[in-house]
Order: structure tokens, then sequence, then C-alpha cells
């Protein structure tokens, strides 16, 4: 994918993430693109774990729902953190 398709991707990603784990108040645009491509990242990472094969990031559904999928684990890591200090 090209670079402003990630950033589109990571957006979307980013705000049904923050949408789901009611986050979408306390974060801007830019903010949900960043939870969102780093998400897509550390979505691919738990799959390529939990499966043992390799993940290719497509536009498609399953590479979506991947990446909320992990944008979700960020926010519940991030607001983790911010709780315990």
């Amino acid at each position: 994918m090209g670079i402003l398709a990630w950033i589109i991707f990571g957006a979307l990603a980013g705000w049904v993430a923050s949408l789901l784990a009611g986050t979408n108040e306390q974060q801007g645009c830019i903010l949900n693109i960043v939870v969102g491509i780093v998400g897509a990242f550390l979505g691919g990472l738990l799959v390529q774990l939990f499966t043992g094969s390799g993940f290719n990031f497509e536009f498609d559904i399953t590479s979506f729902i991947v990446a909320v999928i992990g944008a979700l684990v960020l926010l519940f890591i991030v607001n983790f953190v911010r709780r315990s200090t």
C-alpha cells in the first residue's frame, strides 16, 4: 500500500477502534491515524504469533478487522498505563 492508503486505512481503523473503546472524544484525527497505523502493525504481529504464518496487509476487510483489533489492544494498553500512573 502507498503512504496515502496507509494514512486513510489507519485513520479509519483508529477511528472505529476509538469508537469501540469509548475514547473518541479524548483523541483527534491525528491520534486516530497514529493509533490505526500502529494498531495495524500490532495486529499483524499478533496474527503472526497466534497462527505462525505471515500476514500480508491488503486493503480488504480482513486487514481492516486485524487493524481494528490491533488498535483496540493498543488503546487498552495505553489506557491501562494511564490509569496506573
